[in-house]
């Protein structure tokens, strides 16, 4: 796949346990990547409105998977963030961005979604 405005290419491959290489990420691999990079995004958009740095901030996801159907039953996100004295409005404000991000409201209501966050 190549992104039309940055030219960025992005490659997948099938998991070794479907017949793949695992050589790049899986499609269902960029379901689960991409909601925490959305999550992160929106963080670092309301971080930038309220002057506040997230500069640092890491997700860990990872992704399960269930047969009869092969589907992904559930996307696990810890948030880290580097520094911890932000304040508790700002911790509300920052999880619930992250919870109502546009890829966390796609993904089907039957996918488990647990959202950690470590400060």
């Amino acid at each position: 796949m190549t992104h039309l405005y940055s030219g960025t290419e992005v490659l997948t491959d099938a998991p070794l346990d479907n017949q793949g290489l695992a050589q790049a990420f899986s499609p269902t691999d960029l379901v689960a990547t991409s909601l925490g990079s959305c999550m992160i995004s929106i963080m670092g958009i309301k971080a930038r409105d309220m002057n506040v740095d997230l500069k640092g901030t890491e997700a860990e996801i990872t992704k399960v998977m269930a047969s009869d159907p092969r589907r992904i039953s559930a996307i696990h996100v810890l948030i880290k963030f580097p520094k911890s004295n932000f304040s508790e409005k700002e911790k509300t404000i920052f999880e619930n961005a992250a919870r109502t991000c546009p890829v966390a409201k796609s993904i089907h209501p039957e996918i488990l979604q647990e959202i950690k966050f470590e400060w």
